[in-house]
């Protein structure tokens, strides 16, 4: 069942609608290009991201390799400057580790901030004033 199927419409960090993450690649747990979630999404990839190398390849070194596609589950592989939806337990481990990429408040869910703090992601936002 789709977050949609649940009704209403899901909200981002900020409290408003959550905006779009990625269409290229279509990131998302369910591939709708944005960072909604439901109970079935069980990494809770609720994090809008904007890769970078040194994130891709911490995630490698880590044993989440995001930047090889994987046809076999509509994922293209990352390169530095995509979006992509990333768990939010796999941010916070970046951001203790001093590599978290960026992030897009806009398109950040607000079910994220079970697992991260709104001043950490403010702290690495492309989109706050």
């Amino acid at each position: 069942m789709k977050p949609s199927d649940h009704g209403g419409q899901q909200r981002n960090v900020l409290g408003g609608i959550l905006g779009s993450c990625s269409e290229k690649p279509l990131t998302g747990y369910f591939r709708d290009g944005c960072c909604t979630t439901s109970d079935e999404d069980l990494g809770s990839h609720t994090v809008c991201i904007v890769a970078t190398a040194d994130f891709l390849a911490f995630s490698r070194a880590q044993g989440n390799d995001l930047s090889t596609p994987r046809p076999e589950f509509a994922f293209p592989g990352l390169r530095p400057g995509d979006r992509w939806c990333l768990c939010a337990t796999r941010w916070r481990d970046a951001l203790r580790a001093g590599k978290a990429p960026r992030v897009v408040l806009n398109a950040c869910n607000e079910a994220c901030l079970l697992i991260v703090s709104l001043d950490d992601l403010k702290r690495h936002a492309i989109d706050l004033n």
